[in-house]
């Protein structure tokens, strides 16, 4: 019996993520085919259908991955000396993919299939709550710290960053001049002062 390799399968995996994210960014997810995923992943359907039953088993998986970056992100941010810096970083992290054209446009292909799609759905709630979970308590500790408003409700900032955050892909939408490199400046200070000691008074 032929031993399972996990590094060529999860290679393999990765292929077809990243030829199918290509293929939604510039079809969109419903005009996209299996075949055009096949094609830009240079493999058979029936070599694909191995390792994603359908379309919406890939945009879970590319959810899930996309989920587990995040986590590691925040992650590496925990010993940070100055915690408000280490979110604005992460606010300039997240400007430089939205600057990123093929990335916005998955991006708000997923956010478009989650609201149909319950599965997608679950996986994007799911990796939303964990994000905001992640900031909230990265808000606490600096709340503790004297970096970070106290006054504030740490859980209820973290929603709204986040909504700051989704903005800038729904302004991609409808504004073909928003610019977010250039506007990632501005964003830094809106979020800074908002959260700055005594913006709460």
């Amino acid at each position: 019996m032929r031993k399972v390799d996990p590094e060529r399968q999860q290679a393999k995996r990765r292929q077809i993520m990243e030829a199918a994210a290509d293929c939604f960014a510039r079809r969109g997810f419903h005009a996209t085919t299996t075949a055009e995923i096949c094609a830009a992943a240079a493999m058979s359907p029936g070599n694909l259908f191995h390792y994603f039953d359908s379309k919406s088993a890939i945009v879970e998986a590319i959810v899930e991955e996309e989920r587990r970056d995040t986590a590691a992100y925040f992650a590496t941010l925990d010993d940070a000396p100055d915690l408000l810096e280490a979110l604005l970083g992460f606010l300039d992290v997240v400007m430089a993919f939205a600057a990123d054209k093929t990335y916005s446009r998955l991006a708000l292909e997923v956010a478009a299939e989650s609201i149909r799609n319950p599965a997608v759905g679950a996986k994007v709630a799911a990796s939303d709550a964990e994000t905001r979970t992640a900031m909230a308590a990265m808000l606490r500790t600096a709340m503790a710290r004297g970096q970070v408003d106290a006054d504030l409700d740490p859980e209820q900032a973290a929603t709204w960053i986040a909504a700051l955050i989704d903005g800038v892909f729904a302004r991609l939408a409808v504004d073909a001049g928003f610019d977010p490199e250039a506007e990632a400046p501005m964003l830094r200070l809106v979020v800074s002062r908002f959260l700055r000691p005594g913006s709460a008074a």
